[in-house]
């Protein structure tokens, strides 16, 4: 051994720390529960029939791997070679054996394979009495219309409790993965194809979920939200978004953010943003703010909108909060942003 080269023993036991150490940071990361996007913690009887069968399966493979485990601890032991003791008898060749070792993985398989398929498609059409929603990914939001309703929002998908909602899903760029765990599994959102997912809450709430693809510089931003409520509030949720959208500035400070949206100083907010009653664009680049300031969360839903000064934060640098956003840094001065942000929160 080279003079001041690592003793082995030392180099075995500073591997055996750190393979200790990592072993220990995974099991208590496991240990976590109730977290948003917990998906052992099923809200809604879609997300909790396939819970049952994430189950049924984890039981099965559970008892599958305590039986080989066993019968190995067996044979290695009962045997085992020692002095004087004879070959074990063959079983090479025997008709019966081999049809039960190959029978029973066929059942187990069966057990798994049946209410698998059974689920595959009984989630893959819409119930004709569904709420049908169309869900378009975007990079980094997700946008939402209701087809029952007059209604275009982003960020946070409102709907009633004890209903089946059926999202008909696209995306207007590159592949995302709509993901709400407490509701359902994930389903893949890919540019010119639609594809179906369901989501039905059992109970009033906030569920969070996010992109579960990646999908660009902002994927790890790009989150959704589900407010489900009872039916008699989500029916007023809707007829307050179908109301009109754009009152009268109340003062001159939200007289000036509404003409610096419209283009005032240069800016070109309304080009890319529609509110109902002031602008409309066919396709607009960026969420429709119409009924903004009813909504728990925008940019993303990354940032809450009941906390104060977090539009105003969006506003003066948006790339800095989520890189590589399509909503430039505009330089605005502290009184611009004064200026749209009071007139942004009376969008209600």
């Amino acid at each position: 051994m080279r003079r001041g080269s690592p003793n082995p023993a030392t180099k075995r036991a500073v591997t055996a720390r750190l393979v200790f150490t990592a072993a220990l940071v995974l099991a208590v990361s496991a240990c976590s529960n109730g977290g948003p996007l917990d998906s052992l913690d099923p809200r809604g009887p879609i997300a909790e029939d396939i819970d049952g069968l994430f189950k049924l399966t984890l039981y099965i493979a559970t008892g599958v791997f305590i039986f080989v485990q066993a019968a190995i601890l067996i044979a290695a032991v009962a045997f085992r070679d020692r002095p004087g003791r004879q070959e074990p008898k063959q079983i090479h060749g025997n008709a019966k054996l081999e049809v039960i070792w190959t029978v029973i993985p066929v059942l187990i398989l069966a057990a798994i394979a049946v209410p698998t398929v059974e689920r595959v498609f009984k989630y893959t059409e819409c119930s004709p009495d569904a709420m049908v929603v169309d869900v378009i990914g975007h990079q980094w939001w997700f946008e939402y219309q209701y087809t029952d309703y007059d209604i275009i929002t982003a960020n946070t998908l409102v709907i009633p409790t004890d209903t089946e909602i059926c999202l008909h899903m696209t995306s207007d760029d590159v592949i995302h993965n709509y993901w709400i765990p407490k509701l359902n599994g994930k389903r893949y959102l890919v540019p010119g194809q639609e594809t179906l997912l369901l989501l039905e809450a059992s109970e009033p709430g906030e569920y969070w979920g996010h992109c579960a693809e990646f999908c660009g510089l902002s994927h790890a931003l790009m989150r959704a939200r589900v407010d489900a409520m009872p039916m008699a509030d989500f029916v007023a949720w809707a007829e307050e978004q179908e109301a009109p959208a754009l009152p009268a500035p109340e003062n001159t400070l939200q007289a000036e953010g509404e003409a610096l949206f419209l283009g005032g100083e240069g800016l070109t907010c309304a080009t890319c943003h529609n509110v109902d009653g002031i602008n409309a664009l066919g396709n607009p680049i960026g969420p429709d703010l119409t009924h903004f300031a009813s909504r728990s969360a925008f940019a993303g839903a990354t940032m809450e909108f009941a906390e104060e000064g977090e539009i105003e934060r969006w506003l003066a640098n948006p790339p800095e909060i989520k890189p590589g956003s399509f909503m430039n840094n505009f330089e605005l001065t502290q009184a611009q942003i004064d200026a749209l942000a009071a007139w942004l929160r009376s969008l209600e």
